[in-house]
């Protein structure tokens, strides 16, 4: 029986241990979604704005904020490299936010915002750091996959649109003094994704994290 035991404890291990291997890839990057289901996941408002179509996440619908709540890095980051499959449709809008944190309804108080948008009559287009340095020019077109890939290191934040880096930002020690917009400054938190408004439909794949040392 003792034998019987601990051959099933040791194939339990077995099957963590791989499980885990195959959320972790060689090179770091760990996996924040599993392409099925919303786990890990939480939303407040609105939660039908989003779904699960064909392997993405699907965004469509009134505004709404999808939050990082799984186990990875116990959902808070301080320096990491963030990337995703994003794919956009005409008139679209949504954003990725990072080092915020869960909150029912609204817009999130807490953390930065980098723009999805390509077409949208919003001028600041995908890889803004929105409103902080704002990038006017469009890099991808609509209908196609692209890389939205964001580092932070320290009070350094690097945003690359397929590589190219179009964001290069350090943010100044005197934000940790303003008043009008507290919680919009580096600290640590979770990531989300954002319902714009009812006719914004934008794709999520891919989405990964890769933690990096203090």
């Amino acid at each position: 029986m003792k034998k019987v035991l601990y051959f099933g404890t040791l194939m339990m291990l077995l099957v963590v241990s791989v499980s885990f291997a195959q959320k972790k890839n060689k090179d770091g990057w760990i996996s924040l979604f599993d392409g099925k289901s919303l786990a890990g996941w939480k939303v407040g408002e609105n939660a039908s704005t989003f779904s699960i179509d064909n392997g993405t996440i699907m965004v469509a619908g009134p505004r709404a904020h999808i939050f990082y709540d799984g186990k990875v890095g116990d959902h808070n980051f301080k320096n990491f490299e963030f990337k995703a499959q994003v794919m956009t449709t005409p008139g679209s809008n949504s954003g990725i936010y990072f080092h915020t944190q869960y909150q029912e309804g609204g817009w999130p108080s807490k953390g930065y915002e980098v723009q999805v948008n390509n077409s949208h009559t919003d001028w600041r287009r995908t890889g803004s750091l929105y409103s902080i340095q704002d990038v006017k020019d469009v890099f991808v077109e609509d209908n196609v996959w692209y890389t939205e890939h964001i580092i932070v290191q320290g009070k350094h934040i690097t945003i690359k649109i397929n590589d190219k880096t179009v964001v290069d930002y350090v943010e100044p020690d005197e934000v940790a003094a303003k008043v009008k917009d507290p919680g919009r400054k580096i600290s640590s938190g979770t990531f989300a994704l954002q319902g714009h408004d009812p006719k914004s439909k934008v794709y999520y794949k891919d989405i990964m994290v890769k933690p990096l040392g203090e």
